[in-house]
Order: C-alpha cells, then sequence, then structure tokens
C-alpha cells in the first residue's frame, strides 16, 4: 500500500540544544488511522509540525506522498495543501468575524474563484456539521464547536492527510464522541487521518496502528490490541490502560441508548458501532 508519510532517522533539537526527537522513523501508509500517543513532553506535537515543513530536523528525511520535504516555498506550498494540521487549541486558528469568513480564509489565499471557494467551504461545514453556525462570531461558539470549525477550515483546502494535535482536549463526553465520527466518517471518505493524544481512554474507538512516544524517540508500535497488551511498554510511557466503560457510562448519562460493556474489547466494539 502507498506510504503518505515516512521519516527515517528524524532528528531535532529545541532552540536551548535539548533534543526534542531521537532518529524518529515512522510510516503511514495511505487511508491509515494512526494515533501518537505519550506523557506530555512526549514529542508528538514536535513530531507533527515536521510533516508539513513548520519544523525543519537537523537530520534524517521526510517524504511526504514520495517526495522528499525540501525546505523550499514552491515545494512547502503543495505539501501543506496536502498535509492539513488542526492545532490543539482552535483559538490558534480561528481569528474571523463569522464562520464561514474563517473557513474561507484558505481556499481564498489559493486564489480560486468565488464559487469554488463558496461551494468548498459549504461543503466543509456539512462534513463537520456546522452548516446552521455559518453567520455566527467563532468566539461565541463552544469549545466542541470551535474545534469542527478549525477542522472546517482545514478540509476546505482540500488535503489528503488530516493531522490533528489533541482534537478532543476539554471536550466533554458527547463533544468527544461527536469528533471521532467525523474523523471516523473522514477516514472512510478516504482520508488519511493523524492523532496526537495523552488521552489512552479515545484510543481504540479511533486507532488502527499507535506508535508510542517517549522522550523523543518511539518506545513502541503495533495495533491497539498489542500496544495495551503490554504492561511494561505502556508503563515505561508513562500511561495508563484506556478504560472505555468509563466514557460508556458518561454518554449513557447524557441519553444515549447504549449497554455499559465490562471488557476494553467488548466497550471498543460498542463504542465503534455508534461512530458509524
Amino acid at each position: 500500500m502507498e506510504r503518505v508519510i515516512e521519516t527515517k532517522d528524524l532528528n531535532y533539537d529545541y532552540p536551548d540544544g535539548t533534543r526534542a526527537l531521537r532518529d524518529v522513523s515512522i510510516k503511514i501508509k495511505k487511508g491509515e488511522k494512526v494515533a501518537f500517543i505519550g506523557s506530555n513532553g512526549a514529542g508528538k506535537t514536535t513530531l507533527f509540525l515536521h510533516f508539513n515543513g513548520i519544523l525543519k530536523p537537523v537530520s534524517g528525511r521526510i517524504n511526504v506522498s514520495g517526495e522528499k520535504m525540501e525546505y523550499k516555498k514552491e515545494v512547502l506550498t503543495r505539501i501543506r495543501q496536502e498535509v492539513g494540521i488542526v492545532f490543539q487549541n482552535p483559538d490558534d486558528q480561528l481569528f474571523a468575524p463569522t464562520v464561514v469568513e474563517d473557513v474561507a480564509f484558505g481556499p481564498m489565499n489559493l486564489g480560486l474563484s468565488r464559487e469554488e471557494v463558496e461551494k468548498r467551504v459549504d461543503d466543509a461545514l456539512k462534513r463537520v456539521e456546522m452548516e446552521e453556525y455559518k453567520k455566527k462570531a467563532p468566539h461565541h461558539l463552544s469549545g466542541g464547536q470551535k474545534k469542527r470549525v478549525a477542522i472546517a477550515g482545514i478540509l476546505a483546502m482540500e488535503p489528503k492527510i488530516l493531522v490533528l494535535d489533541e482534537p478532543t482536549t476539554g471536550l466533554d463526553p458527547y463533544g468527544v464522541l461527536q469528533i471521532l465520527k467525523i474523523l471516523n466518517k473522514l477516514n472512510k471518505e478516504g482520508m488519511t487521518i493523524l492523532l496526537t493524544s495523552h488521552d489512552v481512554d479515545i484510543i481504540p474507538l479511533f486507532a488502527d496502528r499507535i506508535y508510542v512516544m517517549h522522550h523523543g524517540e518511539i518506545a513502541g508500535e503495533g495495533s491497539p490490541e498489542e500496544i495495551f497488551s503490554s504492561p511494561e511498554l505502556v508503563k515505561k510511557a508513562h500511561l495508563r490502560q484506556p478504560q472505555v466503560a468509563d466514557l460508556l457510562y458518561s454518554l449513557r448519562e447524557e441519553g444515549l441508548n447504549i449497554k455499559v460493556k465490562l471488557t476494553v474489547k467488548e466497550a471498543r466494539d460498542e463504542l465503534l458501532h455508534l461512530l458509524g
């Protein structure tokens, strides 16, 4: 299967000389849902900022859709249309007076026609179920709504790879479910999706494959079942086992007609059914 992102022996130092990434080598295949997990400071966000050239490694290489990352304007422009990044804090991305203007900002800067921009904006807002809020001011939205508008702004650029940094941080259980449903649907439409999280509870509901990061290194890689059946790895990365049943209880209290399962596997199956 086609590899859409590949890194080889990637190293990056912070300005003070601290090594943030150490010999990171990963391979992401087209259409995958991949989670990068680890405690705060593990290097997840730093790695993601390399995927569209926001950060430049001190050594190693990055390929995006078979193209070597080069830090020239024309190459970065092309790659940044291919790889869209949604930052952890949506307020870092939302700045226009209205939702529709915010989502239109990226496509307008591509020099597209008004008709094409309007089409992309309408489609993006529909995909995140925010069409009815298009005239609203972003600062009047809830945290979950802001996250969805931030995602729409990236979708309007029509990327092939969607990268999200902690997309469920600060959301209640129902808001988490909404975001995961959107990501699952986008993936079914063919989009490759990567996310970071230090919240292990959402990972079995999302990931086909997991990379575990610890102190800037890849500490492990595998399916959710493989990763979370390795107590030594989970402990090394300062993580814990998912408590998926807790999320099910919370969602049932929100009024959803679901059964509460006791095992991680049963709970994962129940929630994946909800995600469609």
